[in-house]
């Protein structure tokens, strides 16, 4: 009797300790915890605001403390980082239309409509970068309908003009100057040192005694 009731304790407790560690892992492999967690370590601090493409594994946040945007693909996996001034602008797209747009120097222009769309609603951000000069989040796909907790085609286009709002907002904050180029200066040669010569070396050379004899000798 006491060894079927240890027995049931057991069972009982590893399907606890079984319970809470799955809860934990699907904790872990949330979409959006996973890109929030690596835009930190891509960032290398805390998030101040970050917005995450659900089912493409793409993400940006930035990090006022160092003035840096960064962007992740593949859940995290890996990304890259820019200056805070290198980003020069916003565009929403739907259908392949530009609806709203915000760029440095310019007004905003704010969607006229939020009543949605029919194939895609995407948020792109340009950079001052040659290399990769600019990151496109989907928040709206068509296949999306079917996905729990995604956004509607008319939310994804609310979540970009608030992020229009934003980015406008931060680009009116002044920007410290970049800093200046370090060019080395060139290299002064250390002059070589001159060895005064011996007082030796300055008197003339003393005949030789053998040979001053000889030239004395009668032919």
């Amino acid at each position: 009797m006491h060894e079927l009731v240890r027995l049931l304790v057991l069972l009982g407790a590893a399907g606890i300790i079984l319970t809470v560690a799955g809860a934990v892992a699907i904790w872990r492999a949330d979409e959006g915890r996973r890109i929030r967690r690596g835009l930190k370590i891509i960032l290398k601090g805390d998030l101040h605001g970050y917005l995450v493409a659900g089912g493409r594994g793409r993400g940006m946040g930035f990090n006022f403390t160092s003035n840096q945007v960064g962007v992740a693909w593949d859940y995290g996996a890996w990304g890259l980082v820019y200056r805070l001034d290198e980003l020069v602008g916003a565009e929403v797209i739907a259908d392949g239309v530009i609806v709203g747009r915000t760029h440095r120097g310019e007004t905003r222009r704010a969607l006229d409509s939020l009543g949605g769309a029919e194939h895609r609603v995407a948020l792109r951000l340009v950079f001052d970068d040659l290399a990769k000069p600019e990151f496109v989040l989907d928040l709206w796909l068509p296949a999306d309908e079917t996905r729990r907790g995604a956004f509607t085609a008319a939310e994804a286009l609310e979540e970009c003009n608030r992020w229009l709002a934003r980015i406008e907002a931060l680009f009116r904050r002044p920007m410290a100057p970049r800093p200046a180029p370090q060019v080395a200066a060139p290299s002064t040669p250390s002059p070589t040192p001159v060895v005064p010569p011996s007082p030796e070396a300055l008197e003339p050379p003393e005949l030789i005694e053998d040979q001053a004899e000889e030239d004395e000798a009668p032919f």
